[in-house]
């Protein structure tokens, strides 16, 4: 009996966490074993996509984070036979490689009488173009098509993004064509991200106090992710820190039982400058069971214009949904609201019970026409406040490209028209898909505007992450306008600099304003900042700006102690129009970069990784090498494969830079 209680125990703590792997797939055509590039790809389970892929000019497609279990893989791509593989096995840490051989389909096609003729697509009179050979193609630091595409005369392509421009011609003018089939996805594209000016060093005699709002979003790090997938860096606009950094949770201590959220922080040395120290500032949300959590009212808005008609837009945005549904309890509600040239309510509000009338509803989907998202959101918050929930969870779920072209849809428009509605009592969500015309920086602003959180959906596991894992962090605040605001000790302090937060840095008078709007946190969820900062003994000159004249000097033996700097925090409950204020301070205690928490770590970790996919002025000596040693020793138990993740995409970067580098 003994042996067999202790085999039971160790399996019951094995499962405790979740395991996962990878998939590597390589698709080839039989006969002549060419790859087959662009290949659609899914994954599924039980008849369910979890998730879904392209494979590459190399006919190469990764799958990574995928749970431990049985699969089938689908392949198909015109022309081919679809090829299905069943009882693909995934195991934990590691990573199954496939070979899919696709066979050409033939097919009798009936005699045409051509009535009419027009110009043919490409005149091969006119055209130009260059070769690119396999071992050019090896060399190039970026795969993608629009890569090789770049190396024809006449074609330019930005650093910045992987937008294409022939001739001088707009990139929404370039058309792709494969075998003369138009093709998406690849090269029309037309993304727009905020221009980002990094926050530079302010000297503390000039700039005594640093104030700025919290930010949860974390779709920087997944569309991040997505860029490095496709085989190139991220446009630098596209990488914002503080996302990244708060894509990962943290094991902060839980917050006293009369506070919303507990406050940690920690001092070291800085990697990158060592002449430098970093300040670590962790919050972490009070968790709400689910069971706990109050009744929900949400509105899904949903964008089914001809934009969204790609397999990573609406098809994934109808898994990501079904996904939150199935969570829903008996005292939850849905109504769904639709937007293409028109907007439509097409379920009513529906308790969370009656899931099949919803998965009907959401099935039914299917995108065609222009896109009148300001028409959307004014029918999506008059349904959310017609079924208002007093002492509820009232919030719209806009899940969208961003590629509004119809009636209100400037930047300005929408967010002024999201921030008439935040006033009663209605939260927002938003959720983007796709990529090509990928609207970010649009979306981050309503999400800002809106009282609401900011995610990036680029496969069936983020969704997952998002709306289940996370769920209670992603749909339920419990402390809104949280603002920060930081008052520097002179005498230890010289100048600081804060690490990203470009888009919340907030007035110092915004502080003690409570008309003015900030960040929320949702149950259990983890927020990071961190400071970068300039010893008082320093010599370091850090502006041509002459000190101040008439500053009162500083007596170093006798300023306020060992005090490195106040914390002062201001928020609000989610009902309340007061907010209240707790104040902590932070002494000069500071620890060998050694011997500091893996939260800090792991933090600085990612930091670097963004200081050098930005090209900061700031990264000093941040290498490759460095982020990826200290994420590994900063892992921990990482259930869910996050951190590891960010480790391969670590690695991959590095593989990145070293081509870059012999270029």
């Amino acid at each position: 009996m003994k042996k067999m209680f202790f085999a039971i125990v160790f399996l019951g703590n094995t499962l405790l966490f979740a395991q996962t792997g990878s998939v590597k797939i390589k698709i080839t055509e039989k006969s002549t074993m060419e790859e087959i590039p662009f290949a659609n790809i899914s994954i599924e389970q039980k008849g369910r996509k979890i998730a879904v892929g392209t494979s590459n000019i190399l006919g190469e497609c990764m799958f990574d984070s995928l749970n431990v279990g049985i699969y089938t893989i689908k392949v198909n791509y015109v022309g081919y036979q679809t090829s299905q593989i069943t009882r693909v096995k995934v195991e934990n840490g590691q990573t199954n490689f496939l070979e899919i051989k696709m066979e050409g389909t033939t097919a009798t096609l009936q005699s045409v009488e051509i009535i009419t003729y027009s110009m043919p697509l490409i005149d091969p009179d006119t055209k130009s173009g260059s070769t690119v050979t396999r071992e050019e193609y090896q060399n190039m630091a970026s795969k993608s098509i629009n890569s090789v595409a770049a190396t024809s005369a006449g074609i330019y392509q930005s650093d910045e993004s992987p937008v294409l421009n022939v001739r001088g011609s707009r990139a929404s003018a370039t058309a792709y064509y494969i075998d003369g089939v138009k093709v998406s996805g690849y090269g029309s594209n037309s993304e727009e991200y905020q221009s980002i000016k990094e926050n530079e060093f302010k000297k503390i005699n000039n700039n005594p106090f640093s104030t700025f709002s919290i930010d949860v979003d974390a779709a920087s790090y997944s569309n991040v992710r997505r860029f490095i997938n496709d085989g190139h860096l991220p446009p630098k606009n596209a990488v914002r820190i503080e996302e990244m950094i708060n894509y990962f949770s943290y094991d902060y201590p839980k917050p006293k039982a009369s506070q919303p959220f507990s406050i940690t922080s920690e001092v070291s040395e800085c990697p990158w400058n060592t002449a430098h120290q970093l300040i670590h500032i962790g919050l972490k949300g009070k968790k709400i069971e689910t069971e706990n959590l109050a009744p929900t009212n949400l509105v899904f808005l949903i964008d089914v214009s001809g934009s969204m008609d790609s397999p990573d837009k609406l098809p994934l945005l109808k898994s990501a949904l079904t996904l939150l549904v199935e969570q829903l309890r008996e005292q939850d509600k849905v109504s769904i609201v639709v937007y293409a040239g028109a907007a439509g309510l097409i379920l009513s509000p529906t308790r969370g019970s009656k899931k099949d009338k919803i998965f009907e509803a959401l099935n039914k989907l299917s995108a065609g026409g222009s896109t009148a998202g300001g028409e959307g959101i004014v029918l999506a918050y008059k349904m959310a406040k017609e079924n208002f929930i007093k002492s509820g969870n009232n919030r719209v779920i806009l899940a969208t490209d961003g590629d509004f072209n119809v009636g209100v849809s400037s930047d300005d428009e929408l967010s002024s028209l999201i921030e008439e509605k935040r006033n009663d009592g209605i939260f927002l969500t938003v959720l983007g898909f796709g990529t090509g015309n990928y609207k970010d920086s649009k979306m981050e602003q309503l999400a800002d505007k809106g009282n609401g959180n900011y995610a990036y959906i680029d496969n069936v596991l983020e969704a997952k992450k998002v709306l289940v894992k996370e769920m209670g962090a992603t749909l339920y605040t419990i402390a809104k306008d949280v603002k920060i605001q930081i008052e520097f000790n002179p005498s230890k302090i010289k100048a600081y600099r804060l690490i990203g937060y470009e888009n919340r840095v907030l007035a110092d008078e915004d502080f003690n304003n409570d008309k003015k709007d900030a960040g929320e946190i949702g149950s259990g969820h983890s927020v990071t900042a961190v400071y970068e900062i300039i010893p008082s003994s320093s010599n370091e000159v850090i502006d041509n700006i002459d000190s101040l004249k008439y500053q009162k000097l500083i007596n170093n033996s006798t300023s306020h102690g060992n005090e490195l700097m106040t914390i002062k925090f201001r928020y609000k409950e989610p009902n309340d129009t007061t907010s209240k204020l707790i104040v902590e301070t932070l002494l000069d205690k500071q620890l060998p970069f050694e011997a500091i928490s893996n939260n800090f770590k792991f933090a600085t970790a990612v930091i670097e990784f963004g200081l050098l996919l930005k090209d900061s002025k700031y990264k000093g000596t941040s290498n490759y090498k460095e982020v990826i040693a200290m994420a590994k020793v900063a892992k921990g138990e990482d259930e869910d494969g996050y951190r590891a993740e960010f480790v391969r995409l670590a690695e991959t970067c590095e593989i990145f830079s070293k081509e870059l580098t012999k270029k």
